[in-house]
């Protein structure tokens, strides 16, 4: 499981030596106050660690180099509670390898009307000394998020929230190794790409390994492994009534768990954050992985079918983003329409592969034809996605750039019970109308593979996608195709220029 407790931001406080030691005093213990209510909030999922007023350059300097070599810290929230003359951040800055979050605030709420004189104004000085700062990493051209309002106003802590949830995912990626078993579905344009430069840019690896490498690990699987996990599959699922007398579905149960255990095991050998994997090379295998992927999913590892890389690292993205929150994060498809002019609507689906943490119930383990892969019939969940707020979010590769694509949706209660289509299986409305949503996807180039969220929002997808400094592209309430057309434009030549 993935455990965001792990990860630290700290909280770093700007200040000068001109104030004297009185007032220095006054704000070590304000930031102290500060970090310690961050660090106690239920809504912060990871540790808020304050770290010393810095005073000097080479204070600053210390504190960036020491936050780039520490392991667990994924960021740094910078508050000016005094004047902090900002030629002395540059050499820091200069070195920053984390992500930053500049919080505007001050320690008291209101003006004392009635006692204020200059020593409070002196001790209280963020009003300027955050756009003194604020002026010196917009001259740096450095990325970052601005969050303004009372340290202690919900609406901050869950702006510190997002950013944290997307500085973790962030973090995970640095290092992570995805495997691809065997190459992606030939002729596909938009699952490929170029892995060098995805390396370069977000810092995670992609290489391939034959699918006989995973069998033979699969071979190694002891029966007394393959019960314990049928019986596994029995407890969680609901076993659909026609396999109770049938063994050759009984065997095919077991053949998938086989499958699943070896999956895991050469993930947790090799130390991967996911996998893909191809129905066009399955050789050695006996069926195609569904309830295999859609377990994994479940347990946190990134997944995308036909060898698309980049959704696989994208699902394991909002994965950790997504930690500890209600509601799940899977592997989607946009499969097929319902061209109702008063209803239109998505249905995202998958051949076999949806992660059963979307389930808005207890899932059918079920047995049927795929149609395709020339392999024998393979086990998968059954179930369908509750409605409420999601979206879907896709990362394609333009060339120059990788572009992260996301469309609002409204997920609805199944229309009709579908009994002649055995897949996990979800409904929704894209947003801003379907017209808009799918013409303003296909302009921006986005992918028929997505990851789809029960749990994120914009914000947290902005939020990363500046982290890592590539391009967002948002379909939601707002969108005109005319606005649409006119960004992707202005993009282009940004870019270009860039």
């Amino acid at each position: 499981m993935i455990d965001l407790k792990q990860y630290e931001i700290w909280f770093i406080t700007g200040s000068q030596h001109l104030y004297g030691p009185e007032t220095l005093d006054k704000v070590a213990q304000h930031s102290q106050q500060i970090a310690s209510y961050f660090n106690l909030h239920a809504s912060i999922p990871v540790k808020v660690i304050y770290k010393p007023v810095v005073k000097t350059p080479d204070e600053i300097f210390e504190v960036m180099e020491a936050a780039n070599q520490a392991k667990h810290c994924i960021g740094l929230v910078t508050w000016m509670h005094t004047f902090s003359p900002a030629k002395m951040w540059i050499r820091g800055l200069n070195i920053l390898q984390k992500p930053l979050l500049h919080l505007h605030t001050q320690f008291n709420r209101d003006i004392p009307w009635d006692s204020i004189d200059m020593d409070f104004m002196n001790l209280n000085q963020s009003a300027h000394g955050d756009r003194e700062f604020g002026f010196m990493v917009s001259r740096m051209r450095i990325n970052r998020k601005v969050v303004v309002g009372f340290w202690q106003d919900e609406a901050v802590v869950n702006d510190i929230n997002i950013w944290a949830r997307a500085a973790a995912a962030w973090a995970d990626w640095q290092g992570a190794k995805f495997v691809r078993f065997g190459d992606n579905m030939r002729y596909v344009a938009v699952t490929d790409g170029d892995k060098v430069e995805a390396e370069l840019k977000f810092g995670y690896s992609v290489n391939t390994h034959g699918i006989g490498d995973l069998v033979a690990i699969i071979n190694q699987i002891t029966e007394a492994q393959i019960d314990a996990l049928v019986a596994e599959y029995k407890t969680d699922y609901t076993l659909s009534a026609d396999i109770a007398s049938n063994e050759v579905k009984k065997t095919s149960i077991r053949q998938a768990a086989k499958i699943e255990l070896g999956l895991k095991t050469f993930l947790e050998t090799g130390n991967y954050k996911g996998f893909t994997d191809t129905f066009e090379d399955l050789h050695g295998m006996v069926q195609l992985p569904g309830i295999a992927a859609q377990r994994l999913m479940q347990q946190g590892y990134g997944f995308a079918g036909e060898g698309d890389w980049k959704t696989a690292a994208l699902v394991r993205a909002c994965k950790v983003m997504g930690a500890g929150m209600a509601g799940g994060n899977a592997f989607m498809e946009d499969y097929t329409y319902h061209f109702d002019p008063e209803n239109s609507l998505v249905l995202g689906s998958h051949m076999l592969e949806v992660d059963a943490s979307l389930a808005s119930g207890k899932p059918t383990l079920e047995i049927h034809p795929l149609g395709i892969g020339g392999k024998a019939d393979p086990v998968r969940l059954v179930f369908n996605v509750a409605g409420g707020n999601a979206l879907n979010a896709s990362i394609v590769d333009m060339g120059n750039r990788f572009r992260l694509i996301v469309n609002e949706v409204q997920a609805i209660e199944p229309l009709h019970n579908l009994p002649k289509l055995p897949v996990a299986r979800v409904l929704w409305k894209p947003l801003p109308d379907m017209k808009t949503a799918c013409a303003a996807w296909i302009y921006a180039g986005g992918a028929h593979h997505t990851a789809y969220s029960q749990n994120l929002s914009n914000a947290h997808l902005q939020d990363f996608a500046d982290i890592a400094g590539i391009e967002l592209i948002t379909i939601g309430k707002q969108t005109t195709i005319s606005h649409l057309k006119n960004q992707l434009q202005w993009n282009d030549v940004f870019y270009k220029i860039k």
